[in-house]
């Protein structure tokens, strides 16, 4: 494998494709691992997210090969381009890989980066854990009861980018057909009009929820709700809800039921070993996100919900700066956290890096290695409940010390020494 401006470490080995059917992965100890920082704030917790990896690699015996990569701002510079056929393709190539944030303008521009990445390398499932760290600072009386895994369609929906804009010539195409040719009248006002068309599929929900259940089961989850509001959009999302339910009751067999066979054969007793699949529309979920946070454990939705619905469960935890995410494929995922790029404070030293640590938890987990993403959470809880917490923290709480991005690190880095 060669790139044209992206070196090669000679001290790692690529991982590979064990098994073409179940995406199952040959793993070295020492795998070639692509990284991009990001921008903004990607510069500074990057870096620190690669130093806490490497130290858990080690304490369990292995190591990190990593090969940098680029894309956004550090991409312009160095190929005068967002996304570069390297980056791309070091990705499919290594097959795991991790990123910083990347940024995205508002309403003008290159569409997301992190969306293009997602699409193109066929990353379909967005996977967002959302559980509580001792000492942080939560809005609500029991975050500990938030651990809560999102599984969120990451390739259609209206992040598909299927759009056309006010005044131009295609969107009034777009509105002309749906008002001749398939009779919608009295929908669209008068004047300039921006269209999008929101495709959710059979193919892509499906496999999606199998995603969602399979984790569920290997995990000891005990449900799997789907979210969506097909009371509105009855042929979309409640096509998806109804294609959840068929993936259950066809595939699954006696080790999944449903809700209404919760309740009609087993009087509301989950029977030991089963898996229970539910439904629940979109703006109730997010109220039963407060109130009845425990009984959530695996949600599969589509792509914006998702966005929406992990973003408020990573509220009630204490921020996206502590909430990871990993895009997960056949054989292939690429780890980044929720936040955003804040580059108003890049190069500071000052930002919180747990959020990219703990994607970067993820993505050992999907190595395989799990006692090294167990150090990796362990170090980063007993640092914080410690006291020793960067800016964003310290402002929150008494009595505690105020680290730099950097130091930050170096304290998990000693944490993890301790633990292991």
């Amino acid at each position: 494998m060669s790139y044209d401006k992206v070196d090669v470490p000679e001290d790692g080995e690529a991982i590979t494709l064990a098994d073409e059917e179940t995406g199952e992965l040959n793993v070295p100890s020492n795998p070639i691992i692509p990284i991009i920082h990001g921008d903004g704030i990607g510069t500074d917790v990057g870096p620190a997210a690669q130093q806490v990896l490497d130290a858990a690699a080690e304490a369990t015996g292995r190591s990190i090969a990593w090969m940098r990569v680029y894309a956004g701002a550090s991409a312009r510079d160095k190929y005068d381009e967002n996304l570069p056929e390297d980056t791309v393709s070091a990705i499919r190539d290594h097959r795991v890989a991790i990123k910083g944030p990347l940024t995205t303008p508002v309403g003008a521009g290159f569409r997301s980066l992190n969306v293009a990445l997602r699409k193109t390398l066929d990353l379909y499932a967005n996977v967002r854990p959302t559980y509580y760290i001792e000492g942080v600072p939560s809005p609500v009386k029991n975050p500990e009861e938030m651990d809560m895994v999102t599984f969120r369609e990451n390739t259609e929906d209206v992040y598909a980018g299927i759009e056309w804009e006010a005044g131009t010539d295609e969107s009034e195409q777009v509105r002309d057909f749906l008002e001749q040719e398939m009779e919608v009248a009295d929908v669209i006002h008068d004047g300039p009009v921006g269209i999008g068309v929101k495709p959710i599929s059979e193919f892509g929900s499906k496999r999606l929820i199998r995603e969602a259940v399979d984790y569920a089961l290997a995990n000891d989850r005990d449900s799997v709700t789907l979210v969506h509001k097909g009371n509105i959009m009855k042929f979309t999302e409640g096509a998806f809800r109804d294609w959840g339910y068929e993936v259950a009751e066809e595939e699954y067999g006696d080790d999944v039921i449903t809700e209404d066979q919760l309740w009609e054969e087993h009087d509301g007793e989950r029977p030991e070993g089963t898996l229970v699949v539910k439904d629940r529309i979109a703006d109730n979920m997010l109220q039963q996100l407060l109130t009845r946070t425990d009984e959530y454990s695996v949600i599969a939705t589509m792509n914006l919900n998702g966005d929406y619905m992990s973003d408020a469960a990573g509220a009630q935890i204490g921020g996206l700066g502590i909430a990871p995410g990993i895009n997960r494929g056949h054989g292939r995922c690429l780890a980044e956290p929720v936040h955003g790029s804040a580059p108003k404070y890049a190069g500071e030293d000052k930002v919180n890096p747990t959020a990219m640590i703990l994607s970067g938890r993820e993505m050992l987990e999907y190595l395989g290695w799990g006692d090294a993403a167990d150090l990796v959470r362990d170090a980063v809880e007993e640092t914080i409940a410690s006291g020793k917490v960067t800016y964003d923290l310290h402002r929150q709480i008494e009595g505690g010390e105020k680290l730099a991005t950097s130091e930050f690190a170096d304290a998990v880095v000693d944490k993890i020494d301790e633990l292991a």
